[in-house]
Parts: C-alpha cells; sequence; structure tokens
C-alpha cells in the first residue's frame, strides 16, 4: 500500500513509514493512493470477523507483511466482540464497546500497538496522543508496561468525564497524563506542534495514537465489513456515525470504497457542527469547540475532515451527495438517552446523538445502524438524573474509582510540552 500526503500529492510513504510518522512532513495526513474494490465481498461477508479482517490487512498490507504476520496482527488485536444489536424493527446499534476499556477505541489502538512493536529495532519511542474522552484509555491499555514506549495523553482538565479520566490518568509506569489547561483542540494543537518539532521527533522517536495515524483508521474499517454482515439483509443499509474529529466516518467511507455494501452514511455530530454547517453552506469555517454531554464529540477543528476532504478531491457537492448529516443538543441527547432506555436500550450520550440525527435521516425501504461507540456505565453521572437511577458499573470500571490519580496540570502552551517531553 502506498501513501501521500494530503496536502502533497508527490509525497509518499510505505505503510510502517507512515505509522511511525504519524503525520507526513508537510503536516498532512497519509491516505491512501488507491483505494482497492473487492470484487468478492458477497464471499467475504460469509467469513468470520478474524478471518475478514486478516484477508482484507493481507490485501491492503500484503506488500509489507507476511500473511501469517498479519493473521497475528489481527487475532491478537481483535478478541471481542462487535455485537448487532436490534434497538426497533428498523434500527439496530453496533456495539464497539466491548474491549477491554469499553470504547470502540480498542480495535485502532491494539492495532496500531501491535505494528508499532514490529520492526523498531530497539530504538525507543513515545507516543503522542490528544483525546477528548477514550482514546487516552483505549492508548493507555494498548501500550501501558510495553518495554521501550513511554505514551503521553493530553486531555482537556474538567472535559471528560470522571471515569475516562481514571482509565488513562491511573496508570503510572510507562503512561503520562497530562491535563491541558483547555479545550481537546488545544490538546490536539499542541500535538500537532510537537510533531512538526523536527528535533523534538527525532529525539523522542515522536509518534502518534490519534487518528491522524493510518493504522487506527484501517483497523477501523474491519467493523464496518462486520457490521454490513451482521445484518445481511435485502434493505439498504444507512450507517450513523457519532463525529468529533471524523476518523471514524473516514474509516467508513474507506470501507465502503472498497465494496462494504453500506448504501449511505450520516455524519451526527453534537452542538460542534462545523462539519455540518460545510455540508449545509459550502463554507468550512473551523471555530472553538462546546463542551456537551458527548464529550469525545467535542471538535472544533476536526482532523481528520482533511482526509474526507481528499477523498472527494474537494468537491463540496460530491460529498453534500454522498453524506447525510444533522446535530443533536444536549437537551435532544439526554431525551434520547430516556427514550431508548424505556424501550430497551440503554445507550451512551454518543450512540443516543447518533440515533437521533440517523432517525431524522432514514428514508423508506432502508434499515439503519448506529455506532454504540462507548459503554453507558462511563458516563453514570451525567446520565443518572435524566434516568432516575443508577447505571451500574462493570468490574473494570468499579476497581479505578480506588485508584489515585497520576495526572499533572499543563498550560496549553507548546514551550511547556516541548519542556515537559525533553
Amino acid at each position: 500500500m502506498k501513501l501521500l500526503s494530503t496536502r502533497t500529492s508527490t509525497l509518499g510513504a510505505t505503510f510502517l513509514e507512515a505509522v511511525h510518522a504519524g503525520l507526513a512532513p508537510d503536516g498532512g495526513l497519509y491516505v491512501p493512493e488507491a483505494l482497492p474494490h473487492f470484487e468478492d465481498v458477497p464471499d467475504l461477508m460469509k467469513s468470520g470477523f478474524a478471518t475478514r479482517s486478516t484477508e482484507i490487512l493481507h490485501r491492503l498490507l500484503g506488500d509489507e507483511f507476511p500473511r501469517a504476520v498479519i493473521e497475528d496482527l489481527a487475532r491478537s488485536a481483535f478478541t471481542f466482540p462487535a455485537p448487532l444489536v436490534k434497538v426497533d424493527d428498523r434500527i439496530s446499534a453496533l456495539e464497539l464497546f466491548h474491549g477491554p476499556t469499553l470504547a470502540f477505541k480498542d480495535f485502532g489502538a491494539r492495532f496500531l500497538a501491535r505494528v508499532l512493536a514490529l520492526g523498531t529495532g530497539g530504538r525507543g519511542r513515545t507516543v503522542l496522543t490528544a483525546t477528548s474522552g477514550d482514546t487516552g484509555a483505549a492508548v493507555a491499555s494498548a501500550f501501558h508496561g510495553l518495554p521501550g514506549v513511554q505514551v503521553v495523553v493530553l486531555y482537556p482538565a474538567g472535559r471528560v468525564s470522571p471515569l475516562q479520566e481514571r482509565q488513562f490518568a491511573t496508570c503510572g509506569g510507562n503512561v503520562l497524563a497530562l491535563a491541558v489547561e483547555g479545550s481537546f483542540d488545544d490538546c490536539q494543537r499542541l500535538v500537532k506542534g510537537a510533531f512538526e518539532d523536527a528535533e523534538l521527533v527525532a529525539e523522542l522517536g515522536l509518534t502518534s495514537a490519534n487518528s491522524i495515524n493510518i493504522a487506527r483508521l484501517l483497523a477501523q474499517t474491519l467493523y464496518y465489513f462486520e457490521a454490513a454482515a451482521q445484518a445481511d439483509g435485502e434493505a439498504p443499509l444507512v450507517v450513523s456515525v457519532p463525529s468529533g474529529n471524523f476518523g471514524n466516518l473516514t474509516a467508513g467511507l474507506w470501507a465502503q470504497a472498497m465494496g462494504a455494501p453500506i448504501h449511505a452514511f450520516v455524519a451526527s455530530t453534537n452542538a460542534n457542527r462545523v462539519v455540518p454547517d460545510y455540508l449545509d453552506t459550502g463554507r468550512y469555517q473551523p471555530r472553538p469547540s462546546v463542551a456537551t454531554l458527548s464529550n469525545a464529540m467535542d471538535v472544533g477543528s476536526p482532523s481528520n475532515w482533511e482526509r474526507i476532504h481528499a477523498l472527494f478531491k474537494g468537491d463540496h457537492d460530491a460529498m453534500a451527495a454522498a453524506l447525510r448529516w444533522g446535530s443533536c443538543s444536549d437537551a435532544e441527547t439526554e431525551a434520547t438517552v430516556v427514550e431508548l432506555d424505556r424501550a430497551g436500550y440503554l445507550a451512551d450520550p454518543h450512540g443516543a446523538v447518533a440515533h437521533r440525527v440517523l432517525r431524522a435521516n432514514l428514508r423508506g425501504g432502508e434499515r439503519g445502524i448506529f455506532l454504540a461507540t462507548a459503554h453507558p456505565a462511563k458516563f453514570r453521572e451525567a446520565l443518572a438524573p435524566a434516568l432516575g437511577r443508577e447505571i451500574p458499573l462493570p468490574k473494570a470500571l468499579g476497581d479505578l474509582l480506588s485508584r489515585p490519580l497520576l495526572n499533572e496540570p499543563l498550560p496549553a502552551d507548546q514551550a511547556a510540552l516541548k519542556r515537559r517531553l525533553s
């Protein structure tokens, strides 16, 4: 697989080079030069998740890794299910929170960790990532205790749920949690600034575990094939993706381009409406993020929109024709959580946004799937008043309550981050 920068079409890299670099040298994001279209998708749909994932990854990466290595990567990374759960006669939830940190980020982070362990040559590395909630937990879990790797997680102080914070800020060891005095956009800006510092990149062997890293997105394409395989019906399939940094939607569009039988995608956001406003008006105007109940989507300048923009060659009309979209207020999110709970399905706030916007965009004769990206117990403090009851904690989360926070405060300042990392 040859990868190119979204900003300089002549700037290429192999998959492994792109994984280790994170960002392209010009600050762009790596994207496939060309995506293959699989002609045997009906046969692929008959395979189990692990077998199908190995086959797809082999077709993408077989020029760099032997099939046996790819099979080991897939089978050791994806050790948990992604069940499709019926919500009503037309809509189902693809539950992506059955991994070790109870969020969809486990798929990409665990695959990335195993890829980074290949061909390091014993060189120490620093994995730098920004999180608006679940990325930090998944990355910390995937890399915790891995020899020769230091993990640094930047997160907006006071803007992630207490349980999300405990998942990455209680690890210690090779995991450093930095509570940034600002928003997720500030955290993302600091990470990008670090990668633009050639001296720092060379000194630390810096790489990223955010969705700017191509390995995470390739792993995420796989559960879109799984969703279609489980749906296994005649009705056109419409998938609603709760979107903040837009990596998850990028992966879905790539899967669709490779032949995943998905009719349409819905870009579902909260009050951070940069992308819906662009699709409505043709004017792309990043702005400071707004704090919401669905905090992992609180992004005012989504990095991965650059990849979607590149996929459609910057053609706004083509994007608007290919996508459906909408947004959801906190009051609407809370009301949707309550409605779904009364109907027998407990959703987290991000899944509730995806469900509500899907419902508004689903057309006659179509079947809908929304991505349930995190376990609802992660948001128990916020949801309990509306539900009128407590959400039981899974043991994996309950065990965190007695562990002390090991975070450090950090100003939203590039020089301050460099001093702390050097």
